[in-house]
């Protein structure tokens, strides 16, 4: 079996940018500078801003490095990888749906604004009021899919 190869020659691979993203997020959410990180791993903080872009591919002894560094499993960087980045022109998901994946132009969950939305929301101790913030986030999207129509 043939390896696909990039987009372009001087492209990141989407897996490598993916799992980069997984690492800024992590990172990000525990509020560690990419200096800290870079130290804790035994690199510079311009190769941890390589390895978030995709930009330079993060080696299994790094990867693991990180992982220690960041207090989760090596295995999180690849958790949810979306089915288009595994192959190339997306396809159908496999699972519950049968809808087509559209991948994003830009990934909104890589945005600091939509990390440290996501960090501060599990930071609320009390789950009935996460799930409270939860409806009603749900309901303003909602109203503004119907206001559209």
């Amino acid at each position: 079996m043939a390896r696909k190869e990039r987009a372009t020659k001087g492209s990141p691979d989407p897996i490598d940018r993916y799992v980069g993203s997984r690492i800024r997020a992590r990172r990000v959410g525990l509020r560690m500078s990419q200096t800290k990180l870079g130290q804790a791993v035994g690199v510079t903080f311009q190769q941890v801003q390589k390895y978030e872009n995709g930009t330079n591919r993060v080696g299994a002894s790094n990867l693991y490095r990180i992982a220690r560094a960041l207090g989760v499993d090596v295995a999180f960087f690849f958790e949810g990888v979306p089915d288009e980045v595994v192959a190339a022109g997306g396809g159908r998901k496999k699972g519950l749906t049968d809808i087509r994946a559209e991948p994003f132009a830009h990934d909104p969950l890589s945005s600091r604004e939509a990390i440290e939305l996501m960090h501060n929301y599990f930071r609320i101790d009390d789950a009935t009021i996460r799930k409270r913030l939860f409806q009603f986030v749900k309901s303003l999207t909602d109203q503004g899919r119907r206001a559209a129509v």
